[in-house]
């Protein structure tokens, strides 16, 4: 049954001044309103902008591609942009979601795990993103029956308007205070006429109410389909999903059509005329060999002019700020799109290899470093579920490196523990990431150290020999109970190696973690008298971070229990990624002179091992 209004209720809506003004303290209502004040102390209506990205038709379009493309290009202009993913699902964050369903997990530098377009959103605007970039309807649902309980409602009956919507309409205004930020990215994930985003949709639709006239761009994707049968590209999938987000009370102001090849004139057409958008403002997101050439395929369609016009933020813009930007991104995307001097293969042996997007920023950061090298990358995805260790020989012997990723749970363990004996016996360069580092040492402890039954307590709590275990004691000093180890944190370099030469002979470097399993303590020593090398340690605590063999015995083997592929980006790749590719490349070219292929990542161990 609908709320039924008291007669000294207010029986025709504020204006959006009136309704900014209503209640003094954020978080009340009031029997005088239907209104939530949803407006933070100090909040400056017209300060701040927002962009807001949905999707029509169907999911996984790229909204968070195209969001943080454009939001490029407006913090190439000198404004200050900030991005937030809201998710409909009630999970409280991505951590306990499936690969296969959902993408990789992406760890944040304060320890949220999100959804994968963090990523995506990290690396084309090259800054850190936390918490407040990320929500799900889980957290807002949650603080909204957290304040119910706390009697901050004051008696009302709580509901998703103007309750719900005003909660997330609080943490948009909340996060542009926060970052005093220019311009609020938003982006809305699934697709428009889901149950699970509507409020989301309807809550920007309030926002674009009571912030005003020029404070809100709409931005749709949508999909043109291309049925083979026909041979032709077809919009009425899009129009129709174009007439779901009008029915919801919003105008797009951009129209991005994603579509396998350029949109043709006359689809644009009928879609910029069944939404009452602009051919100008209709803009062909088709597929392209690398999403970082998207920016500037959108400053020539004058998309952010269009933008600025739009949140009239012309009076903003740094001109010199976006010569230096636009200079310093031609040139990256410069080498991604030339013609390679030189190919390598490289192999990432995970049990998740079936779907790229459970390892995709280890497939952005080899891009990254394929464009600055100079190399053509034919990866090879292996899957170590079916890969018997028999096998593993036949199928790393035609590679020129080989990557063990992290990943959780017993299946495929031997199959990258086999994959590590091979690379460290056959002078295969080498890098093992988190789990990928734990089963180094695994291998090394049985086939070096000669403990046959060495293993981890993660797939077998009754080893004899855990050289991998979960520490309670180091859980307690990390503060994190028995959480996972999560987020950014400082690792310790050791001089003289390979990682410190890496990482420029710096000292300590802050990479991020995500795993519950550490070298136990009690083998350090024992694995050391053997010659592995901990190069990268915790700068108090006995964890180590890094291992590593010496130059003279392998010409690259490294591994991290960090995620260095968390933080690579285009203009300044991983360390740990560029010399793993750097050393591919020798593998690959041995006649050629390392000084030839890279004077900055193959000068440390540019002659030890003639593989």
């Amino acid at each position: 049954m609908p709320h039924k209004k008291n007669q000294s209720e207010v029986t025709t809506p504020p204006t959006p001044d009136e309704a900014a003004n209503l209640l003094a303290d954020a978080g009340q209502s009031s029997h005088e309103s239907e209104f939530f004040n949803s407006i933070p102390a100090g909040y400056q209506r017209g300060k701040h902008k927002f962009v807001a990205v949905l999707g029509t038709v169907m999911s996984g379009l790229g909204k968070g591609i195209f969001a943080s493309s454009l939001a490029k290009l407006l913090k190439d202009k000198g404004l200050r942009v900030e991005p937030i993913k809201m998710e409909g699902y009630l999970n409280i964050d991505s951590g306990t979601l499936n690969p296969y369903r959902h993408g990789e997990v992406f760890v944040l530098d304060d320890g949220l795990e999100t959804d994968m377009d963090l990523g995506t959103y990290e690396r084309i605007l090259d800054q850190n993103l936390a918490k407040d970039n990320f929500v799900t309807s889980g957290q807002i649902f949650r603080k909204v029956l957290d304040k119910e309980r706390h009697g901050g409602y004051l008696g009302r009956d709580v509901q998703m308007i103007p309750h719900v919507t005003g909660e997330v309409k609080y943490k948009l205004r909340e996060l542009a205070m926060k970052c005093d930020a220019d311009v609020v990215f938003v982006e809305v994930g699934g697709t428009v006429g889901d149950y699970e985003n509507g409020f989301y949709i309807e809550a920007l639709r309030e926002l674009a109410f009571e912030e005003g006239e020029n404070s809100v761009c709409f931005v749709a994707l949508t999909y043109v389909i291309e049925p083979q049968a026909l041979g032709e590209q077809k919009s009425k999938a899009a129009q129709l999903g174009l007439k779901k987000l009008m029915e919801a009370g919003i105008q797009p102001h951009i129209i991005a059509c994603r579509a396998q090849n350029v949109v043709a004139e006359s689809a644009l057409e009928k879609i910029a005329m069944f939404s009452n958008v602009p051919m100008r403002r209709c803009f062909s997101m088709h597929d392209r060999k690398s999403i970082y050439t998207i920016p500037q395929s959108m400053r020539e369609a004058g998309l952010d002019r269009e933008v600025l016009t739009r949140l009239q933020l012309h009076d903003r813009v740094d001109q010199r700020h976006e010569d230096h930007a636009r200079i310093d991104w031609e040139s990256f995307v410069g080498k991604l799109t030339r013609t390679r001097k030189y190919k390598a293969s490289i192999g990432i042996t995970g049990k998740y290899a079936k779907i790229r997007d459970a390892y995709a920023s280890i497939d952005k950061a080899l891009e990254h470093c394929s464009a600055h090298l100079n190399v053509e990358l034919d990866v090879h995805w292996l899957d170590t579920t079916e890969m018997p260790a028999s096998e593993v020989g036949k199928a790393l012997e035609s590679l020129d490196a080989v990557i063990v990723p992290g990943g959780f749970g017993k299946r495929g363990t031997e199959g990258k523990i086999a994959c590590v004996q091979y690379c460290r016996e056959n002078a295969l360069p080498y890098l093992g990431i988190c789990l990928g580092f734990q089963m180094a040492v695994v291998e090394y402890a049985r086939h070096i150290c000669q403990l046959a039954h060495a293993g981890s307590t993660e797939f077998d709590p009754k080893s004899p020999d855990p050289v991998i275990d979960i520490l309670p004691e180091q859980k307690k000093i990390e503060g994190l109970g028995g959480n996972m180890r999560l987020g950014g944190k400082d690792v310790q370099i050791q001089p003289n190696t390979l990682a410190s030469f890496l990482f420029d002979e710096k000292p300590q470097v802050r990479q991020r973690f995500r795993h519950r399993f550490e070298v136990d303590p009690r083998y350090i020593e024992t694995l050391e008298k053997h010659g592995l090398i901990f190069s990268g340690r915790h700068p108090e605590q006995p964890i180590m971070q890094i291992l590593e063999l010496e130059a003279k015995n392998h010409p690259y083997f490294i591994g991290a229990q960090f995620h260095p592929e968390l933080t690579s980006r285009p203009l300044e790749p991983s360390p740990m990624f560029m010399g793993l590719v750097a050393a591919a490349i020798q593998h690959a070219h041995p006649d050629v002179a390392p000084q030839e292929i890279s004077s900055r990542w193959l000068k440390a161990n540019s002659s030890t091992v003639n593989v």
